[in-house]
């Protein structure tokens, strides 16, 4: 593969040891970066950088940080939140796509990269889905079924995972005929237990056809 070619990580950990280690795991497959803390981090994400690894807690600026100055410049890059800590509510209005506790399993970091890069490629709604259901998850995995039941903000979480489920089967049923793209999606999908893929006929394609 051409350096050119070669997927981008950027990997922001304020222990050397611990980057050393995501780094080591990644390098065959991917043009790792490493950033010690929040300022580094900006200084070094742009256009060119696929996926970011980012730290929660750091010394100075925190992954949170971070991650909205990310967003605020409106880069494409996917991010996974590496850390320590316990997702708490604070976590349904950040903008990651993953969060992975520390310290990950090799494959477990491999996957998600690879889930990551891959999905750079979807359409706004379909992100923004997988972006939801990853701050679910986070929750559904920190919290118990109690807490999960009386929180508000929770709530609203899953009405925003539904109404994003029916916007990204929209699309998928706009783009019928590009099977391929849309058997690829459906399987990410299924993986992340989204919704169902509907029969041939709900499809607003099909059913022309069949009018």
């Amino acid at each position: 593969m051409d350096d050119a070619d070669t997927p981008v990580v950027l990997i922001v950990e304020d222990e050397p040891d611990v980057a050393e280690t995501y780094r080591r795991w990644l390098e065959g497959s991917y043009d790792v970066r490493l950033a010690p803390d929040g300022p580094a981090a900006l200084d070094a994400v742009d256009e060119t950088v696929d996926v970011v690894l980012l730290d929660r807690m750091m010394p100075g600026m925190s992954g949170q940080e971070v991650l909205a100055a990310i967003r605020e410049r409106g880069l494409e890059c996917r991010v996974a939140m590496v850390t320590a800590v316990d997702a708490d509510f604070d976590v349904i209005e950040m903008g990651f796509d993953e969060y992975l506790s520390k310290p990950p399993e090799r494959d477990e970091l491999e996957a998600a990269v690879e889930r990551l890069y891959e999905r750079a490629a979807l359409e706004d709604d379909m992100q923004e889905y997988y972006s939801l259901v990853a701050r679910r998850s986070a929750l559904q995995t920190a919290k118990t079924e109690a807490e999960l039941a009386e929180s508000g903000e929770y709530a609203d979480l899953v009405d925003r995972i539904e109404a994003a489920e029916t916007t990204v089967d929209e699309d998928l049923g706009d783009m019928a005929d590009d099977t391929d793209f849309v058997g690829a999606v459906r399987e990410i999908m299924d993986d992340d237990g989204g919704p169902a893929d509907p029969s041939p006929t709900d499809s607003p394609s099909m059913r022309g056809e069949e009018e």
